[in-house]
């Protein structure tokens, strides 16, 4: 048997039928069979062997980084195995692989744990096929591997032992960084929530937590058994779950109904736990607002914590904690990143790379049918996003063997990735080619589904129109070769363009002109200024702005501290409202005009949670009417949902029902971000379609 660095070659002198059979029935944990060719050969081996590694192949078949198995911890709180307490404990079925291997084929001398040679017992187990470390890569122990070191706020190191230390000193109040596999998190107990906030500079957007163990977690919130399988699976991801009311849920998430909540992964977690007394922390990323996590020493002691968990293994691809809610049975990622990359769609032949839009970055890269997505990078506004966005798409390209034919921007011409994505170009003598916002968000819903066309409703805050104006209120027909806008939301005006988006009573304003009604929110004066302001203004078709405007109207979120925080935080009204009023809408020249229905609410009296449900149902109806016209007329019979928008949960609900109830096939994301980290997955589909 051999690894050559995309595939597995095994030899074998028996029956092939009977040994594929017992293959697939035997398959360990983190395996996968994509697929099987078989040769016959003329040659003879005594014996099995697992011969060294060939480079010969390119393919990304690293596998995720996984959570620490069950036998494992085992190991890990047994005080007569050598492993006892050991951070670091992981085998053939579990631990880090992707942050710490360096590139193909997946051996130890390209990991970051070639700096760490393993002992006489080590190389024992590696070499014992009976033993369930035999031939894994990354084994060590406490006498070889790895080991963790405290750091007071100084940079000092502290000569006790670091995780019973750092767990006594976070039980009684100190704010700690701590590093894991793929970065570093903040990390608090929960009494310290409001100390934590006001440290951190983070008053209202929420936090992830850590709970000890699913009986713990359901002390805090109500998962679903969807929720569950995803929590308490291998990868790991922060699942946004439905919260119990509490004081202190409300501490943890600000006027939203969920929390995200996650479990242990790694083998030092599960010690920090057992050396608590607390049994659910705060674990957020680590890092200065709008820069990536950090991974060094030095950058961490500038975050100006109390008390630093430390490591001496070198981290190779930072890797945020993957974020998901549940619609349904489908998982829709918000972030998808640890244990969840690297993964692929399959996808058109031919090479290219995406480097999606401003928000919520990361790469796209295609080769040979099939595509894989970087990890989360962030947000594109520092330099230093945009470096960490360039390292992680050619970490994939080199894993790939990949070079460019086209490579796909936004059609934003303000956005920061788009230098990267000409130097690319003028680097490979690829194609460049520039893609509309909400086209790539419909063809990530379209290859998502594995389809080729749909009518698509792609609704967001925002993306760059063919127009040069803000769009995010589409009703699209989509292919992977071009699209058309067949409806839109009415345009609002951005007074003061960003600032309407921080400031949502400028949404509601401009509302209030268009219908003629007073605005409670600014003094005659200001309200002349921004009359005047008008005519020249931006203007938007956001069906994200819509929802900010509700927002702000209703009282519930009236000045944006993080991306999307008035919009969320009217999920929860919309989560208890009824159709109660059936309002209609007009639609003009196919636009769907929202300040009319927003006249006929204000006009109206009763709960914020019904009054707005009420607003959404009738744009979402009018929407999905236009769609489903326009599919008959079009031999179409999809109707899909895409955008940062359709992870409300409500609004999801119930554009699936109108879809459904019309006849049509509704589809929705469970493998690409709905949001913008989709993005570079839609370009790069539709970049390969233009090379086909």
């Amino acid at each position: 048997m051999q690894n050559n660095g995309s595939n597995v070659v095994v030899v074998i002198d028996g029956d092939e039928t009977v040994f594929i059979n017992k293959l697939r029935s035997e398959l360990p944990p983190l395996a996968k069979i994509d697929s099987i060719e078989m040769e016959e050969e003329d040659c003879q081996y005594d014996g099995f062997k697992i011969i060294d590694s060939s480079s010969g192949g390119k393919g990304a078949s690293i596998p995720n980084d996984t959570a620490i198995c069950d036998n494992c911890k085992r190991d890990l709180f047994d005080p007569l195995n050598r492993r006892y307490l050991y951070p670091f404990t992981n085998c053939t079925d579990c631990g880090a692989r992707f942050s710490i291997i360096s590139d193909l084929p997946y051996d130890r001398a390209n990991t970051s744990m070639n700096e760490y040679p393993a002992d006489t017992l080590c190389s024992e187990e590696y070499a014992s096929p009976l033993d369930r470390r035999f031939h894994h890569q990354t084994i060590s122990c406490p006498a070889c591997g790895p080991s963790y070191y405290l750091l007071d706020s100084k940079g000092n190191r502290l000569d006790k032992d670091p995780i019973e230390e750092f767990a006594r000193r976070i039980d009684e109040g100190s704010i700690g960084v701590v590093k894991s596999w793929g970065g570093m998190h903040i990390c608090s107990n929960l009494d310290e929530l409001t100390h934590l906030r006001s440290w951190y500079r983070r008053s209202e957007k929420p936090f992830a937590v850590m709970m000890k163990d699913l009986g713990t977690l359901k002390n805090y919130c109500m998962p679903t058994v969807y929720e569950e399988q995803e929590i308490t699976s291998p990868n790991r991801p922060i699942v946004l779950v439905k919260k119990k009311e509490n004081d202190l849920t409300e501490l943890i998430s600000p006027g939203l109904d969920t929390i995200g909540v996650f479990l242990p992964y790694s083998a030092m977690h599960h010690i920090l736990f057992h050396y608590l007394d607390h049994d659910a922390l705060v674990m957020t990323s680590a890092n200065s607002p709008g820069e990536p996590m950090v991974l060094k020493d030095e950058d961490a002691l500038e975050l100006g914590a109390d008390i630093y968990l430390m490591h001496n293994r070198r981290i190779i691809n930072r890797c945020d904690d993957s974020v998901l809610r549940m619609f349904g049975s489908h998982p829709q990622y918000i972030r998808k990143s640890r244990g969840h990359i690297p993964s692929y769609l399959n996808c058109k032949n031919g090479q290219a790379v995406a480097l999606g839009g401003q928000e919520n970055l990361c790469g796209a890269v295609a080769k040979d049918g099939r595509m894989y997505t970087t990890q989360y990078i962030g947000d594109g506004e520092r330099p230093g996003v945009i470096r960490f966005l360039d390292n992680a798409t050619r970490y994939f390209m080199k894993l790939l063997g990949s070079s460019p034919q086209i490579i796909a921007m936004d059609l934003h011409p303000a956005y920061n990735n788009r230098p990267l994505a000409k130097s690319m170009a003028e680097e490979f003598g690829a194609e460049l080619i520039e893609v509309q916002h909400h086209w790539a968000h419909a063809a990530s819903l379209l290859i998502d589904n594995g389809i080729e066309d749909a009518m698509v409703l792609a609704v967001d805050g925002t993306g760059y129109g063919l127009d040069g104006q803000a769009w995010g209120g589409e009703v699209l027909r989509a292919d992977f070769s071009s699209f058309d806008r067949v409806a839109h939301l009415e345009p609002i005006t951005l007074l003061g363009g960003e600032k309407a988006v921080y400031d949502p009573r400028r949404l509601v304003f401009s509302l209030d002109e268009m219908v003629g009604r007073s605005n409670p929110y600014f003094s005659e004066t200001e309200a002349a200024v921004l009359r005047k302001m008008m005519p020249a203004a931006p203007t938007s078709t956001g069906f994200g702005r819509v929802l900010d405007a509700l927002s702000c109207y209703f009282g519930i979120c009236q000045k944006r501290t993080y991306d999307g925080e008035p919009a969320m935080k009217l999920e929860r009204a919309l989560s208890a409202g009824t159709n109660k009023f059936n309002f209609n809408v007009k639609v003009k020249n196919n636009v769907i005009l929202t300040s009319e229905l927003y006249r006929d609410m204000t006009d109206s009296v009763g709960t914020p949670s019904d009054l707005s449900y009420s607003f959404v149902y009738a744009l979402l109806d009018a929407m999905v009417d236009i769609a489903a016209d326009n599919g008959e007329l079009n031999g179409i019979n999809t109707i899909g949902l895409t955008g940062g928008v359709s992870y409300n949960g409500p609004i999801s609900s119930i554009v699936k029902d109108m879809v459904e109830s019309r006849g049509f096939r509704f589809v929705c994301h469970s493998r690409v971000p709905n949001g913008d980290g989709g993005i570079s997955t839609g370009q790069c589909a539709i970049a390969l379609q233009k090379l086909n």
